[in-house]
């Protein structure tokens, strides 16, 4: 590929489980009095959109239109989430507000860019709530492009094989990122993306390559999907389409954090999708975004010129006039 597709026309619908995650920078100096425990001393609190939301404003900082529908608590977590999106262009946040829930937070505590622990906020939404949330999804799927179904395992997307089926039946590629041990509830979409611990954990150990591309295309005929991607960290990504398998391998890069970055897959595979590109093309870009933002700290996005311009360091040929230039996507830090 000479060339990143236009993604400024193309609509993404991201449906799932929202996060707030919410970090603590500071220093350790010394070990508590009360149990053999660092002292974090804070010094910065930031604050950024996390799980399918992350997914939705890695997709507006590429430059696209996200519409962005989830399920949110009535509480300062979840009004501080929506300020969020807000504040990113090219996003389209539908929250609803449930008030017998929190909105579900990860706290993570940072010292020198090391994470000393997390702790998590969540208490699944109603039933009620989710039944309002799949009317505006009937009412958002015609407008999309791709849709994609974020789940966290939090209990958001209690209706997606009905949501996988509406959008087949509408002719809209479904693009799901899984969680658990039972994928029957993902049969029929387009494309599956686990990553490596998620796949063994449904599809059990291998031994080797000829066995894992067994098992990958033994799951991807029982669920009945176009392809599966299995991302595999360090070993790169494996795309098994019916009687295909191609691989890409990881570009080496210095890791920071790889948190947020199979939201960055996922993002990047609808976006290329939704501006006419092939999965194995879109598959080759997204594995380069991943590759940018393992470099970043925290949950974090690639702009189209970032991918651009690692491109061009490849050796790739892009031209600058060829880029288009995304709207900035910076979050302010909580006050």
């Amino acid at each position: 590929m000479s060339a990143l597709p236009e993604f400024k026309a193309a609509r993404v619908l991201v449906v799932g489980d929202v996060m707030l995650d919410r970090y603590w920078f500071g220093e350790v100096h010394r070990i508590s009095p009360e149990a053999p425990v660092p002292v974090l001393k804070v010094d910065r609190v930031d604050e950024r959109p996390g799980g399918a939301a992350n997914v939705a404003r890695n997709i507006a900082a590429l430059g696209a239109q996200a519409t962005l529908l989830s399920v949110v608590g009535d509480d300062e977590a979840g009004a501080c989430l929506e300020k969020l999106l807000r504040e990113q262009g090219n996003l389209t946040a539908l929250l609803h507000r449930d008030s017998s829930i929190s909105t579900i937070i990860k706290l993570r505590a940072v010292a020198r860019h090391q994470q000393l622990l997390r702790i998590d906020f969540e208490t699944p939404p109603s039933h009620e709530v989710l039944h309002a949330a799949l009317a505006d999804y009937r009412v958002q799927l015609p407008l999309a492009d791709v849709v994609i179904l974020s789940d966290y395992g939090k209990g958001g997307l209690a209706h997606i094989a009905q949501m996988i089926r509406l959008a087949r039946e509408a002719g809209k590629p479904v693009l799901v990122d899984p969680k658990g041990d039972d994928y029957a509830r993902y049969s029929g979409a387009t494309l599956l993306t686990p990553n490596r611990s998620e796949f063994r954990q449904v599809a059990g150990s291998w031994e080797n390559e000829t066995e894992l591309n067994a098992k990958a295309q033994a799951l991807r005929t029982d669920l009945q999907l176009d392809a599966l991607l299995v991302t595999r960290s360090e070993d790169g990504m494996s795309l098994y389409r019916a009687g295909d398998v191609q691989h890409e391998p990881t570009h080496t890069r210095e890791v920071f954090d790889v948190s947020g970055a199979g939201d960055t897959v996922i993002a990047t595979l609808a976006v290329m999708l939704a501006s006419g590109a092939d999965l194995p093309d879109a598959m080759r870009i997204a594995n380069r975004a991943a590759g940018i933002v393992v470099g970043k700290l925290g949950t974090a996005v690639v702009s189209r010129e970032e991918i651009v311009k690692d491109m061009q360091d490849s050796g790739f040929g892009i031209q600058d006039s060829e880029v288009q230039r995304p709207a900035s996507c910076i979050l302010h830090p909580a006050s």
